[in-house]
């Protein structure tokens, strides 16, 4: 499954890389969308290949890797498409290209050196019917967490409750993470390349904490620092928020700006990676594929939906309303995640 889906990502950027209308590029991204269950599996694997004391130790790898791609990518796509145009006709051409071959680097890697994580006695049967299709795309379905069968009803419910709260916080701090190139170009007259600059930074803090402090969490340790990161994000929004104003107090817009980006990253480091260990520990162990897939299902559902929303938000009520109701909003899941008893 893995590789099927590395295969879809690859084509996705190949088609991209040839893209010469708009539509042929959604249809790329399209492919790409259905494609991306290779973050779920990576997890699963990761869950697979570890105990209770070492999940979110796991978890928080997995982080890591996004935070260094986090650092290289934009970096290297703003590079790529800076001189796009003297190479080749069509914009965007480069980085594409660049991105099949990352694809294709994958796909060996997988191929060559990543064993099956379950023996076959262990692993679930795939049985897939029409109710059960439903049950794997329904956003409703999801949020219960129905598609996983072996859990107890104590779990069920936990799940449940974790599965609100994670897409709750990722539909709104999606959107708000979409906007902030906005923000930055409209407002500090940022070019692409000050923007990968300013990803980089982010992407060097979370690096260093999910290299160093998420990586050594245990299950109470990762419980309590998906808290903290989600009662750290309201505030780091509010910052921006002010970095927005005309004439913010106390501080200037650009020191408004990168506090706010500052405190993002230390919230991001810990948020996800931390939540994921939570719903792991929740799951028995052949059925952490399904729990992880349908908190990531979750997940995309509300990475699709939150940048509409915040977008509109930003062109019809300007940035400082935007991330002002953001953050209050923000509130709600970071509330319900302390109230939630494991």
């Amino acid at each position: 499954m893995l590789l099927i889906c590395l295969i879809g990502i690859a084509i996705s950027h190949a088609l991209w890389s040839c893209a010469s209308t708009f539509s042929v590029f959604v249809l790329a991204r399209f492919i790409g969308g259905l494609s991306k269950a290779n973050v779920s599996l990576s997890m699963a694997v990761v869950t697979d290949a570890s105990d209770e004391k070492t999940r979110a130790r796991g978890m928080a790898l997995v982080g890591l890797a996004f935070s260094i791609g986090f650092i290289v990518g934009p970096m290297a796509g703003a590079w790529f498409a800076k001189t796009n145009e003297a190479y080749f006709g069509l914009w965007g051409q480069r980085p594409a290209l660049y991105a099949t071959s990352l694809s294709l680097a994958n796909i060996a890697l997988v191929l060559l050196f990543l064993p099956e994580t379950l023996t076959k006695e262990k692993r679930a049967p795939l049985s897939l019917s029409l109710s059960k299709a439903v049950e794997y795309v329904s956003p409703w379905h999801l949020l219960r967490f129905t598609a996983v069968e072996n859990l107890s009803s104590h779990q069920n419910k936990v799940l449940s409750k974790l599965g609100s709260i994670y897409f709750i916080y990722l539909f709104i701090y999606s959107g708000l993470e979409f906007t902030i190139t906005f923000l930055t170009h409209h407002t500090f007259s940022y070019t692409a390349m000050q923007q990968g600059k300013m990803f980089l930074v982010i992407g060097l803090i979370m690096a260093v904490l999910q290299g160093g402090a998420a990586r050594r969490l245990g299950p109470k340790g990762a419980e309590m620092a998906a808290r903290l990161a989600l009662a750290l994000t309201p505030t780091s929004f509010l910052c921006v928020a002010m970095a927005a104003c005309r004439k913010p107090p106390l501080l200037s817009p650009v020191v408004w700006l990168w506090a706010g980006l500052v405190l993002f990253a230390l919230s991001t480091a810990f948020a996800v990676s931390c939540m994921t260990s939570m719903a792991a520990a929740q799951a028995p162990s052949g059925s952490r594929g399904g729990v992880l897939g349908a908190l990531r299902s979750l997940g995309a559902l509300a990475r699709a939906a939150g940048p509409l929303l915040a977008s509109a938000a930003y062109w019809c009520s300007g940035a400082t309303i935007t991330y002002s109701l953001g953050s209050i909003i923000l509130i709600i899941p970071a509330v319900m995640l302390f109230r939630l008893k494991t």
